[in-house]
């Protein structure tokens, strides 16, 4: 019987998202936990061990998890540095007692009350799209649709006017390429301007809801800081130079891997086709087969063992939930997409603890209202055959370049 070869860490590229599942499963039965040379992380792969690793923030602080995966060069911080960049962080990347304090605040005026208020809006945001493409009767779904879409409603929430749509979805897409991407020093220093820019606009609204409020997150969070609450207006500041950035791409690649993995699964669509009762679980189901967020970071406090493994003190790493939800140890048969799974809610997209996303409900409303529309509309869509889809270079975000699609509308 022939023995298989041990994994080798040199083939497993943690910037390459564009097909990870083999190796993640891979690295599932074999290195669960094992320290990569390359980026100096350690990869933690299974379910039960990211979960504990996420419940014990003492140990495993979320100080690194906005931190550049390559080190800003000197260049690029000076630029930060004479352009006033002094944000830290709004929620992800804080600690007890000041995330405590900010996370209590920001879900009183991120909660279920503002989503159902804003719920005819987020309907309007997609009718609209949806017709102009059904004119058509093709399309790039991830730029006609999912890039705008959310984008709107969140901007609709954080009182952000439509106008400017373009250039903070520019300000986030460069964030994510400086964060999680590995870029040279020479690619560094046109993102360093834009997050410039992108602090100074955060900062700006704040003071704009100062002298005139509006319905939105920001006035709500200016009128608690009036009302006694403890948060500064650099930390309001924070929240909105976060929630602009994660509260939008991500249910972006959310909306376009769904509508992939969907179009490959057509016994899964033609069951939400039939009966849009089954939307709920089948969006849960599609959080853990294919998310939009797919590795995390923490750095280890102390000295500490994962999965039988000593962790040394000031390591930094690398939680990969995409394979965690995939874990046959947490899911039977993990690897298959299956709607009628019965705890598809146990996936770790939106991370678990006490830094657990705080715009979940959100992104599922969101998510929830396109699948209805589309599958009413354009029960008969399919994927475009022989289309490339490349996936960006990073360590987080499983973003498809592109998703073509026929909605499968008689010709007229």
């Amino acid at each position: 019987m022939r023995v298989q070869a041990q994994y080798q860490t040199e083939d497993y590229n943690i910037f390459d998202l564009g097909a990870p599942h083999p190796k993640w499963k891979q690295l599932r039965e074999q290195k669960p936990v094992f320290h990569d040379p390359e980026s100096g992380y350690w990869i933690i792969t299974r379910h039960a061990d990211i979960k504990a690793v996420f419940d014990d923030w003492k140990t495993f602080s979320s100080e690194n998890a906005q931190a550049p995966m390559r080190p800003m060069c000197d260049a690029g911080k000076q630029i930060m540095k004479d352009g006033g960049f002094t944000v830290y962080s709004g929620l992800s990347a804080r600690v007890p007692p000041d995330h405590t304090r900010i996370r209590k605040l920001a879900q009183s005026a991120f909660g279920p009350r503002r989503f159902k208020a804003i719920q005819p809006q987020i309907e309007a945001i997609i009718d609209r799209h949806l017709t102009k493409i059904a004119a058509a009767g093709e399309c790039d779904f991830f730029r006609d649709v999912a890039y705008d879409v959310p984008a709107l409603v969140l901007f609709a929430l954080m009182g952000i006017p439509d106008a400017d749509v373009p250039k903070v979805k520019d300000w986030a897409a460069s964030r994510a390429l400086l964060t999680w991407g590995n870029l040279s020093d020479e690619d560094q220093l046109p993102l360093a301007h834009k997050m410039v820019a992108y602090w100074s606009y955060c900062r700006a609204l704040v003071a704009a809801r100062k002298e005139t409020p509006g319905d939105d997150f920001p006035t709500d969070m200016v009128r608690t800081q009036a009302e006694g609450g403890d948060i500064t207006d650099e930390e309001i500041a924070g929240l909105m130079y976060s929630v602009l950035f994660a509260g939008h791409e991500t249910t972006t690649t959310l909306m376009s891997n769904a509508v992939i993995t969907l179009m490959s699964n057509r016994g899964a669509w033609n069951a939400i086709c039939a009966d849009p009762g089954l939307i709920p679980a089948a969006t849960e189901e599609l959080l853990r087969f294919e998310p939009s967020i797919v590795s995390w970071r923490r750095k280890a406090k102390m000295g500490a063992k994962i999965g039988g493994i000593a962790i040394p003190e000031g390591a930094d790493i690398l939680l990969v939930m995409g394979s965690g939800n995939r874990d046959a140890a947490a899911f039977e048969n993990a690897e298959a997409f299956d709607i009628e799974r019965h705890n598809s809610r146990n996936h770790l997209s939106f991370g678990y603890g006490i830094h657990f996303c705080i715009g979940f409900q959100l992104a599922k409303m969101e998510l929830g209202i396109m699948l209805r529309e589309l599958t009413a509309r354009f029960p008969n869509m399919t994927l475009k055959p022989d289309q490339q889809i490349d996936y960006l270079h990073n360590i987080s975000f499983r973003v498809p370049n592109q998703v073509m699609v026929d909605l499968g509308l008689e010709k007229t």
